[in-house]
């Protein structure tokens, strides 16, 4: 699937994403980690009151540690180039960027609404959480590749053979299960919102194209 992603916008993204986590850790290196988080990383907290807005973007290019760039760039560069040649460079763009954007919305609203008690902190977030990282966006990718292809087989952390839409359900809830009951900083909220808006889109596709969105389906997923 990553074949040639460098020609089209997953490498483009991909190194944008390299670069900005260097930029950030030069960056925590002079003004110190405290000081560049609040003022990059979204925070539902400060979004509501209307301040910095622009951490809708920049969060979505930064990562807290190389682990977490490399395991969100793996899954792009496999997810990515796949889905531009599936669908198109442009309408890839739209569901990348559109989806990181809902799943930050996501985690905003619900980390606010819900996340003010203990047990609704662990499963939707505290308002005063800081969060970065591509996922949402890629997880928008991969819930589009759940409506078109449901049934080609992935392999859910390089092991787990399952079809695509099962991935994708049991992905977001076993990580949503997993981080609420040992309190890990997962950012499960943006998983969701990045996941509807690939489905929504998914499902927008195939009754606008109707005849191509089938083949596709046959084509990759034998159904």
């Amino acid at each position: 699937m990553g074949k040639g992603i460098f020609n089209g916008y997953t490498g483009i993204i991909v190194l944008i994403n390299v670069v900005a986590f260097i930029v950030y850790l030069i960056l925590q290196a002079i003004f110190g980690p405290i000081y560049i988080d609040h003022l990059l990383a979204i925070q539902p907290f400060m979004i509501l009151q209307g301040k910095y807005l622009w951490t809708f973007v920049t969060s979505m290019f930064l990562h807290v540690n190389i682990g977490h760039l490399f395991a969100n760039m793996i899954s792009l560069i496999f997810v990515g180039g796949f889905i531009e040649k599936l669908i198109g460079k442009k309408r890839f763009l739209y569901v990348y960027f559109i989806g990181g954007f809902v799943a930050s919305l996501f985690f905003v609203f619900l980390a606010n609404f819900f996340g003010t008690s203990v047990l609704g902190e662990r499963f939707f977030g505290n308002p005063m959480l800081l969060a970065m990282g591509a996922s949402g966006a890629i997880f928008a990718l991969m819930g589009l590749l759940a409506v078109l292809i449901p049934r080609m087989k992935v392999l859910v952390f390089f092991i787990i053979p399952l079809p695509m839409w099962a991935a994708m359900v049991g992905l977001t809830f076993v990580l949503w299960i997993f981080s609420a009951s040992f309190s890990l900083p997962i950012g499960n909220t943006a998983h969701l919102g990045g996941l509807f808006v690939g489905v929504v889109y998914g499902v927008y596709l195939k009754i606008k194209y109707p005849r191509k969105t089938k083949m596709i389906s046959q084509y990759f997923g034998g159904n």
